[in-house]
């Protein structure tokens, strides 16, 4: 009887077997295979002048110290950082607050529903006719530069565009507005996850609100913090359309012969519109290692790992 009742368990189990094949086929022909590929072209002279394609010519890590040894990538890995942070900073305080109000019963908030979905509707814009937006916004005859023109903060247009913090900011500000609707839903889910019994023990030992937030909210909320955290910190290293798009491919301004608004994946798109795909290639591989250890790092620094063990 008993192994009848296996050989049916391993019959029912086969049809999940099957139900994955269309992922796995999905994933090794659009993920795995160009990831190999990527990483095998890196270390290859492989790139096209014209009409003539040079390569693909086997060159070792030519591709990597050639990254390492110009001046762009320490530049540009800086703007990458700056730019993510000044809209990270503000996504995760104004997300925290806002999950700490949608998910307190207490408060009894009117239209709660209605305000959920206006937060979360920005991250369903494309980045593209958001950046196009705020390029019309911002421009000089734009209407942010009328309005502070008319109300007498300024005496004359001011080149939003033409100034790197300006700028870095603008795209901070973008990513911020298009990403904490998504960080607030997350960090609420959470919060409405936690056991309503160990509020009501802290209340019974005399907490007030704000303890009750951080010595009992914060460290439950842990993991989707590190969550929100690492892929906030993915997704900005992968930025590339806002900044893009406002600056029309320039990363301008330039101050002191760099481009402060120009980002990692900017650098590797100039690489593979120029058809260099093994420099290409091996900034990708780059890019995919530091992802990794800045994951990592966040990941030990939280102290998870501890726990794990």
């Amino acid at each position: 009887m008993s192994k009848s009742k296996n050989s049916k368990v391993v019959r029912y189990n086969r049809w999940g077997y099957i139900f994955l094949i269309p992922f796995l086929v999905v994933y090794v022909i659009f993920q795995l295979i160009p990831l190999v590929s990527t990483i095998y072209y890196s270390f290859y002279e492989y790139y096209r002048v014209g009409l003539m394609q040079v390569g693909p010519n086997w060159i070792g890590l030519e591709n990597y110290k050639s990254i390492f040894q110009g001046s762009e990538l320490l530049p540009y890995f800086k703007n990458t950082m700056i730019m993510w942070l000044i809209g990270f900073i503000p996504q995760i305080l104004v997300s925290l607050l806002l999950g700490a109000w949608f998910s307190d019963n207490r408060l009894k908030l009117k239209c709660e529903g209605f305000f959920k979905v206006v937060i979360y509707l920005p991250n369903l814009i494309m980045a593209s006719a958001f950046a196009m937006l705020f390029f019309t916004l911002f421009s000089d005859l734009g209407p942010i530069n009328s309005l502070l023109l008319n109300s007498g903060i300024l005496k004359e247009r001011f080149s939003f565009f033409s100034n790197a913090a300006a700028t870095r900011s603008i795209v901070g500000f973008m990513n911020f507005l298009m990403w904490f609707g998504n960080t607030t839903i997350l960090l609420m889910a959470g919060m409405m996850g936690i056991d309503t019994s160990l509020m009501e023990a802290a209340e019974v030992d005399g907490a007030n609100s704000r303890q009750k937030f951080f010595k009992i909210t914060l460290p439950l909320l842990r993991p989707i913090l590190i969550y929100v955290i690492i892929t906030s910190l993915i997704g900005g290293i992968q930025m590339f359309d806002v900044p893009q798009i406002l600056t029309s491919g320039s990363g301008s301004p330039i101050v002191k012969g760099v481009k402060t608004s120009e980002t990692l994946i900017m650098f590797l798109n100039d690489n593979l519109f120029s058809k260099n795909y093994g420099k290409a290639g091996a900034l990708s591989v780059f890019l995919f290692v530091i992802t990794g250890i800045l994951s990592l790092i966040v990941f030990k620094v939280s102290g998870n790992d501890k726990k794990a063990k």
